[in-house]
């Protein structure tokens, strides 16, 4: 049985999952319309990569997104229509967001190869190289969306059965939502911190290559407030941009550690942190070989002891509050 929850709170959990199908039906609206786009021969004039700013959503700033580095393959070829000789950097009729398969895209189509390019007959300057989608796309998304709907309702009835469970073994059953609410809260946060483990972990085992500092230093931004009647505060994150060569193709990346960036409404914290890596310095670069996209500067998980910490005073509120409240 479900526990009576208002049906938007239903809605906001199934909302990521929804965005997602519309956005996977919309796509492939556009796969069946690129069926009927004719062919012709092309060829690869440029195939190598490249980085692009790309604009990525942050919920932490006030403006809602920020700007990020990634590394994407640019692979340009030239084809004609009717005579008219055009170009395009197109490759897939799926969205490209930067850091995957870059290696493996440079590899397929490498400078020169003659390519087949489907064009849009009204607007020839549209093309692709690739018009379907990847094999098992709606498997995958039929499986996820099962594995969705599990946790969100199966979470729902558990953590119903357990507030009345507890509530028969507490001295107040009143406070048995938040017991339980708190300790579930308590739960993800030490799986995401087990994650953390097992990521640094196998980061440690990458391949090291040679790197090159290429920036390092401070944004400043003004963070979103987690209440309405909050004001923002200016806060200071680091900026280390890093370049490296992985399988004769160079990469950049931001991401220095597996703990993400620093931030912090202190200056002079973030500042300690930038400073270990000045411009130009030479540095060890960890690379995930299965994606050379993805590398570090520090195998580790920096500041998960901020995650136990956490998990010990939320389970410590919800064992107090059981036995006391």
């Amino acid at each position: 049985m479900l526990p009576d929850l208002p049906w938007f709170v239903y809605a906001m959990l199934l909302a990521p999952l929804g965005l997602l199908l519309a956005a996977a039906t919309y796509k492939s609206l556009q796969v069946r319309a690129a069926r009927e786009w004719p062919s012709t021969a092309g060829k690869v004039v440029v195939s190598k990569a490249e980085v692009r700013k790309v604009k990525v959503i942050d919920s932490e700033r006030e403006e809602g997104h920020r700007f990020e580095e990634r590394n994407f393959a640019d692979i340009v070829y030239e084809y004609s229509v009717a005579g008219r000789k055009l170009r395009n950097n197109r490759v897939s009729i799926g969205e490209d967001l930067g850091n995957f398969q870059v290696a493996e895209t440079i590899a397929k189509y490498p400078a020169g190869a003659v390519v087949t390019v489907y064009y849009n007959p009204r607007h020839p300057d549209q093309a692709v190289l690739e018009r379907d989608l990847p094999k098992g796309m709606w498997g995958c998304l039929g499986i996820g969306t099962a594995i969705v709907l599990a946790i969100v309702f199966g979470s729902a009835i558990g953590l119903h059965q357990l507030t009345e469970f507890a509530s028969k073994h507490l001295a107040n059953p009143k406070v048995s939502p938040f017991v339980v609410a708190m300790s579930a809260f308590g739960f993800l946060i030490a799986l995401f911190g087990l994650a953390l483990h097992r990521q640094a972990s196998l980061a440690r085992k990458w391949p090291v290559v040679p790197g090159t500092i290429k920036s390092s230093g401070l944004e400043q931004f003004m963070s979103a407030p987690s209440e309405p009647t909050e004001r923002s505060q200016l806060t200071f994150q680091s900026k280390v941009s890093f370049a490296y060569r992985f399988n004769a193709i160079d990469y950049v990346s931001q991401h220095a550690s597996l703990g993400g960036k620093v931030s912090s409404t202190s200056r002079g914290l973030v500042e300690r942190f930038a400073r270990k890596y000045p411009n130009g310095a030479k540095v060890k670069v960890y690379v995930n070989p299965l994606n050379p996209s993805e590398a570090v500067l520090e195998p580790r998980a920096s500041h998960i002891w901020i995650l136990w910490a956490s998990v010990t005073f939320i389970w410590g509120v919800a064992y107090y509050v059981a036995f006391h409240g």
